[in-house]
């Protein structure tokens, strides 16, 4: 059954439900209208971090607010000249005087050392990145944002967002293993749903099948959830919940927690696991799945293992068992293979139980414990190839090579593919060879390179060093009474984050330095895109369904902002980046007839007449006026109250700024967890 709106119980409970009742501190959890939340912890990497940690800075608190704020660096960690490691002293030394743990380089990924170290049952988690929703896996609520929004949070303001739909995926008998995997079953999610499906949805997982994955596993789906355009996916906390925090020496933080009996949900999704095969996402989307043997015999070039998605223990040893298996067979001559684990705890892992050197006998190349390949960093593909890769995104670009072309599957289909140089279907290699076994069942408990903040009498004085590469994010401008400018661009839809603000050694090296990555907004969608900006100053973006998915860079919203761009018409909006259009001042609007798109060209001069005047008002459409003929159409958005008075001050920390903590009513009521009101207090209203 693909999908089900049922007449459930409106008295019993889900899981999500409570948690977001528990951190609720303003609004209604009625689904799209906006709530506010407390927020326990926060997730930083060193690509979202250095723009959140000056945007925290800016706003004047001295200690960060929330019980845990992490500062990971784990994707600009190629050091080609200065520019990676002056952010990373610099970030260290903002975690040092802020109130931040900072994992240095190496430690591991951010979302795979997170379901370690930190992810507590019950809890909310807003983290930096997309892929924030891998913590629950545990039981928690974790959702990805902008950077802006998690320094706002870890100043101590609440999470502000539209009230999720809560969808029950239910999963009915147990996967097939080895052939039939975790992956396999977010990409069946992916093939239903689609990449703009789970638009602000929490998917709550449910059913028999559930109970039988791994917390490893449960993380596989839950990254991926990021996929769908979902807020986040919970798995409820259970006994093998309770191993995990156990193993990870945290068995205080689990919680007898999960959806009441009859629970009710908003939709469900049923999955039988017994029916389910490998799949396969092909170029260029993750959506874009089918079965594996509809791909199979296609030549790939390359085969790439972990990241932060399929980088735990057996993620990695059933492809190192296969090799080991043949009676010395390596990987097939045709094939650069790659395996990254997920942190150094695994690293540990399979070093010590031999899983390491089966792989690199078998002619794998072993990777740090970092995001490397996913986002271009290394081990880009040849030109004119296939990559097969057990990693979570496939977007255009996205690998480091232009042109490329990549296969998104299972550690299993990636294993067998390896031996041969073409895609194969896992099931017709028999029975899988034994696994090796993880030192002693027991995980590699060691925080050493996790370091803890200074504390606030000697935090006073540390300064901050700064490198030429550093320039503090661009400045917010109140909205004009109307606005006028050219259409600079037009673009079809699923515009990713990436298109914006590109991925890549290079690019990405700029990531504290809006004036330089703007010159790269575009660059392979719409190469004249930033000399029309240039020449004009100013200009409105067209774009089609689903503009910004993917990442939750707020870099894709700051270059616009640094080159002029004034507000985006789009059919519909990816949920992170229309948050962070909105946080930089930017306007998000979408077409009431979506055939008006059609009606723009680049060079055409659109206008917002009265815009300061409808935002103000609280009007739900926008009048837009259409080149020379002046044709009237609408344009509409669905902003909450305060986002209409964000966009009116010309963002985030200029409303801040301007308002203070007044505005949110922080000035009238406790802090969050407060004896007289445990749930915080900030207005959105």
């Amino acid at each position: 059954m693909l999908l089900l709106r049922g007449s459930f119980s409106t008295v019993a409970e889900n899981l999500s439900r409570q948690i977001l009742r528990d951190h609720l501190v303003e609004g209604e959890l009625k689904p799209g209208s906006p709530i506010a939340l407390r927020v326990d912890q926060t997730l930083l990497q060193d690509a979202t971090g250095t723009m959140a940690c000056m945007q925290y800075e800016q706003l004047g608190v001295p200690r960060v607010k929330v019980d845990r704020a992490v500062q990971y660096i784990d994707h600009n960690v190629i050091q080609l000249d200065f520019k990676n490691p002056d952010d990373h002293r610099m970030l260290q030394a903002l975690a040092r005087k802020h109130g931040i743990d900072y994992s240095r380089p190496g430690n591991g990924i951010c979302h795979y050392v997170h379901i370690e170290r930190y992810a507590k049952p019950g809890d909310i988690l807003v983290g930096a990145d997309s892929h924030t929703p891998t913590s629950g896996a545990l039981g928690m609520i974790a959702i990805g944002a902008g950077g802006l929004d998690v320094a706002v949070a870890m100043g101590g303001y609440p999470y502000e967002i539209a009230c999720p739909e809560i969808v029950e995926v239910w999963l009915e008998n147990t996967l097939a293993r080895p052939w039939v995997q975790a992956k396999d079953i977010i990409l069946e999610l992916l093939r239903r749903l689609s990449v703009s499906g789970g638009k602000n949805k929490i998917f709550e997982f449910t059913g028999p099948g559930t109970a039988d994955l791994s917390v490893p596993e449960r993380g596989t789906i839950a990254n991926m959830i990021a996929e769908l355009g979902a807020t986040s996916a919970v798995f409820p906390p259970d006994e093998r919940t309770r191993d995990w925090l156990e193993l990870q020496q945290r068995a205080d933080d689990f919680r007898e927690i999960g959806p009441e009996d009859g629970a009710a949900y908003d939709e469900r999704v049923e999955i039988d696991l017994a029916l389910l095969g490998p799949l396969v996402a092909k170029p260029h989307n993750p959506d874009n799945v089918v079965p594996v043997e509809e791909v199979a015999g296609t030549e790939i070039a390359q085969v790439c293992m972990g990241s932060s998605v399929n980088s735990g223990y057996f993620d990695l040893a059933l492809p190192a068992a296969l090799l080991a298996d043949r009676g010395g067979q390596i990987v097939h001559p045709s094939i650069a293979a790659t395996a990254t684990p997920g942190s150094r705890q695994i690293l540990t892992a399979i070093a010590e139980s031999g899983v390491y050197q089966q792989l690199i006998e078998g002619g794998v190349r072993m990777l740090e414990p970092v995001c490397g390949p996913c986002v271009g960093m290394g081990q880009a593909p040849p030109s004119g190839s296939n990559s097969l890769r057990t990693f979570n995104r496939n977007f255009p670009g996205r690998s480091g090579t232009p042109e490329d072309s990549v296969y998104l599957c299972s550690p299993a289909v990636a294993a067998v593919s390896q031996l041969s140089g073409r895609i194969e279907d896992p099931r017709e290699y028999g029975d899988a060879p034994e696994p090796l076994a993880p030192p002693e069942l027991r995980p590699y408990v060691d925080d050493v390179h996790i370091f803890a903040p200074a504390p606030p009498e000697e935090a006073e004085r540390i300064e901050i060093p700064r490198g030429p590469n550093i320039k503090t994010p661009p400045e917010h401008v109140p909205l004009e009474d109307s606005l006028e400018a050219r259409i600079a661009t037009v673009q079809p839809d699923d515009i990713s984050t990436g298109d914006l603000a590109p991925d890549g050694v290079v690019v990405m090296s700029y990531r504290s330095n809006i004036p330089a990555i703007a010159e790269f907004t575009f660059q392979a969608r719409d190469p004249e895109f930033r000399g029309r900006m240039k020449e004009w100053g100013s200009g409105f973006i067209v774009g089609g369904h689903n503009y910004g998915q993917g990442s939750s860079r707020e870099h894709a919203a700051l270059a616009p902002l640094q080159l002029g761009v004034k507000a985006v018409f789009a059919k519909s909006f990816a949920r992170i980046h229309r948050r962070n259009l909105v946080a930089q001042g930017i306007l998000a609007l979408t077409f009431v007839d979506e055939s008006d798109y059609d009606l723009a060209e680049v060079g055409q001069t659109w206008s917002l007449p009265s815009v300061k005047q409808e935002l103000d008002e609280g009007s739900e459409t926008i009048t837009a006026l259409v080149g020379d003929s002046g044709d009237e159409i609408s344009l509409t958005h669905d902003y909450a109250p305060k986002e209409r008075r964000i966009l009116v001050d010309g963002g985030l920390l200029h409303y801040l700024r301007e308002h203070g903590r007044q505005a949110t009513g922080l000035d009238s009521k406790p802090p969050p967890g407060g004896a007289d009101n445990p749930s915080g207090g900030a207005s959105i209203a």
